[in-house]
């Protein structure tokens, strides 16, 4: 199904943004919404050929709601800021953004070195801030008909269940759990910020399908968190107008145990 032309014409339905929504949770997440009623900007770094974000705007569509491809790579401040200018000019409006799209790579302190740190920065956090303000300002020059706007961060579980693992990642999520306190009190009444921390979730980096499935068992419900599970959260958060400056912890319980490593190197240690 080809693209459907821009317009300034405001939908009856609410807009959702999210970023990275083409795979993984990131899709998960844009499908839940879809479901319940939101059309989906649906933001993408590559091509627009890529066949995972035609795949995804095949089956967002297929709901019945609108879905339109939105590319920009979030490091580069000029395109992060146009984004949301962007959805507003195709939809007409934006009432929430979720910012999903993140850099995951592994240092530690012996490694770690300003440009991996830069990176993730560029990538986890500070894209959420520009995000934010511009939906802030989007929904301000709407007037007083304005429906109040809602931003969820994807964080981690490992913010409170600390690591030394993946060291500039946690440090990017954590400047970034703690610049959601401070848009929540900066944006409001008008816009909402929340957070969700998912567990193991999905396998990522090296990690193979049996350690990830150990992996996932490593909480004390004895499974972690699922596409779906982030997903309905999500979509909890956006649909909740009393909630902002916090955060659920979607893990299975994987927060209240103290891990001294990343999981992919417990389960390593406990393979034969």
């Amino acid at each position: 199904m080809p693209p459907l032309p821009a317009s300034n014409a405001s939908s009856a339905r609410p807009v959702a943004l999210v970023t990275g929504g083409a795979r993984r949770i990131g899709r998960s997440i844009a499908l839940e919404l879809a479901a319940h009623g939101h059309d989906i900007a649906l933001h993408h770094r590559g091509p627009a050929t890529e066949p995972d974000l035609q795949h995804t705007l095949e089956a967002i569509r297929r709901v019945g709601v609108r879905a339109e491809p939105l590319q920009a790579e979030l490091a580069d401040e000029a395109q992060c800021s146009a984004l949301v200018p962007a959805a507003v000019a195709r939809f007409g409006r934006l009432d929430a953004v979720v910012n999903n799209a993140a850099r995951f790579e592994d240092d530690s302190v012996f490694d770690f070195g300003f440009a991996e740190m830069e990176a993730h920065w560029r990538a986890n956090t500070a894209p959420a801030l520009i995000l934010a303000r511009e939906l802030h300002a989007h929904l301000l020059a709407r007037g007083a008909g304005a429906a109040q706007g809602c931003v969820v961060n994807l964080l981690d579980q490992k913010l409170w269940n600390p690591n030394p693992d993946h060291i500039s990642y946690t440090l990017s999520k954590a400047a970034l759990e703690a610049a959601q306190t401070l848009l929540a009190q900066a944006l409001a009444p008008l816009v909402r910020v929340c957070g969700v921390a998912p567990g193991v979730t999905m396998p990522s980096g090296p990690m193979d399908a049996a350690e990830f499935e150990l992996a996932h068992r490593l909480t004390p419900l004895e499974r972690s968190s699922t596409p779906a599970d982030v997903a309905r959260a999500v979509r909890f958060l956006i649909e909740s107008p009393a909630i902002t400056g916090t955060t659920l912890l979607v893990d299975g319980g994987q927060h209240l145990l103290k891990q001294p490593r990343d999981v992919l190197h417990i389960v390593r240690s406990k393979q034969p």
